[in-house]
């Protein structure tokens, strides 16, 4: 079994869960989020502590009880407490705007790239180059800030393009830096 698996997760105040036979409910303070429990894959609680069970009879890989150990604990954290990433545009002329229901980039195209929302996000730009994406669901706040990096990912020359907050790009020397 997982060693992490075995470890208790604590309930948070204010944070309920509820198990009906393969769906976890959490709800709390920022939202609900669900999810759908694998065959073998169980939960039980006890006072403020929630413990994630596995059948091994059922499942023969010990990582899917890691796994969930996981997916149940980032619930209970983003109901609580909420997720975020931040992401900068780097390069002349590079900003973000939110319009209506969409944010638009103008990242060195022709042309300024649209992308919608995903429905239980939040996103906001401070300066017009920096990108707050929040919610609940760190999957989705995740798979997001990755397509949004991924329309202008940082180059290695000048370190233009849409990178994480805390991301470093290292440069490469170019030609002529390059020696005889």
């Amino acid at each position: 079994m997982s060693r992490l698996g075995k470890s208790p997760l604590a309930l948070p105040k204010g944070v309920e869960i509820k198990v009906d036979n393969e769906n976890v409910h959490v709800k709390g303070p920022k939202g609900n989020l669900s999810l759908q429990l694998r065959k073998g894959i169980s939960l039980k609680i006890e006072e403020n502590f929630v413990y994630i069970l596995m059948d091994e009879k059922v499942i023969s890989e010990k990582a899917v009880h890691g796994l969930y150990w996981a997916l149940v604990r980032n619930m209970l954290t983003g109901v609580d407490k909420g997720y975020e990433k931040r992401l900068t545009l780097v390069g002349v002329g590079f900003r973000a705007a939110i319009k209506g229901n969409d944010v638009e980039l103008q990242v060195g195209y022709s042309f300024p790239l649209t992308l919608p929302i995903p429905a239980g996000l939040a996103v906001t730009v401070e300066k017009g180059t920096e990108i707050i994406v929040s919610g609940i669901n760190k999957q989705l706040i995740g798979e997001f800030a990755a397509t949004l990096r991924s329309k202008r990912p940082p180059e290695p020359y000048k370190g233009k393009g849409i990178r994480y907050k805390e991301e470093y790009v290292r440069k490469k020397a170019g030609k002529a830096a390059k020696s005889k």
